[in-house]
């Protein structure tokens, strides 16, 4: 099963957190699944930092076209804030949204997608 891995997760690989075993297992196994917009997040630093190569590493994992449904996005908007959840933006939404929309997933160290998950069916790593 592959598992859509957040950029917190990439951050503290990168910075060899302890907790980096998981996603070298995934890693290992090809298991990890990328988007544009995970991608988006992580390639600015590591171009300023010149890591050209891990960049083009990055680009080589499997990536599922992003497919916004922004009425679906703003009703889980709507269900966070009713359930007080207010600090949810709108890219983890988004990739809340593709981890359910491609059965997918997601392993994240961001602890407001665990309070996202108890309101809506996204599955954590």
């Amino acid at each position: 099963m592959s598992v859509l891995v957040d950029s917190s997760v990439w951050v503290d690989y990168f910075r060899d957190a302890p907790r980096s075993d998981r996603l070298d297992f995934l890693i290992e196994e090809n298991l990890v699944v990328l988007n544009d917009l995970i991608l988006a997040e992580l390639t600015p630093a590591l171009y300023v930092r010149k890591q050209q190569k891990l960049i083009r590493l990055l680009r080589e994992i499997m990536r599922i076209p992003l497919n916004i449904d922004w009425e679906g996005l703003t009703k889980m908007q709507i269900v966070c804030l009713r359930n007080g959840i207010n600090k949810v933006g709108i890219p983890d939404l988004i990739i809340a949204q593709y981890a359910i929309q491609n059965n997918l997933p997601l392993f994240t160290h961001d602890k407001h997608f665990s309070l996202l998950a108890q309101q809506v069916p996204l599955t954590l790593y």
